[in-house]
């Protein structure tokens, strides 16, 4: 399955860490951006770290590169994504749960991690059981 967002740097990174963690013995994630930044934010690879998910060796990619490819699903995690999402040219099922952007958040380094436990929490509590009901 492929995780799309706009930057590719938080939200998709964190539900590609998960999904290949605690599923990957059925499901293989991938994820990309529409308009991918030039790292994987340090706070959320701090966040996925504390719930033993290794994602430091992400890195953000755009999307085009796997247009082409077949996907079983396409999972949108930001609005923006959704709405600039590309045409695949195959057919593909895809489905939109959108999550606040953790990069965004304002205040001291220990506000900001509060609000990327949230999000990190909050795409497993609904993406994982999403992809569960898929088999």
């Amino acid at each position: 399955m492929l995780i799309l967002c706009t930057g590719n740097s938080c939200r998709s990174q964190m539900a590609e860490g998960w999904i290949n963690g605690l599923l990957g013995d059925r499901w293989e994630a991938r994820s990309a951006g529409t308009s991918p930044s030039d790292r994987v934010h340090p706070l959320a690879v701090r966040a996925m770290a504390e719930v033993g998910m290794d994602i430091a060796a992400g890195r953000p990619e755009h999307v085009g590169i796997y247009l082409d490819q077949a996907w079983d699903l396409v999972i949108t995690v930001c609005d923006s994504a959704r709405e600039s999402c590309p045409v695949f040219p195959r057919p593909v099922e895809q489905v939109h749960i959108s999550f606040r952007d953790p990069a965004t958040a304002a205040g001291s380094e220990e506000d900001r991690m509060a609000v990327f436990r949230t999000v990190r929490d909050a795409i497993r509590e609904r993406i994982i059981p999403e992809i569960e009901r898929r088999g």
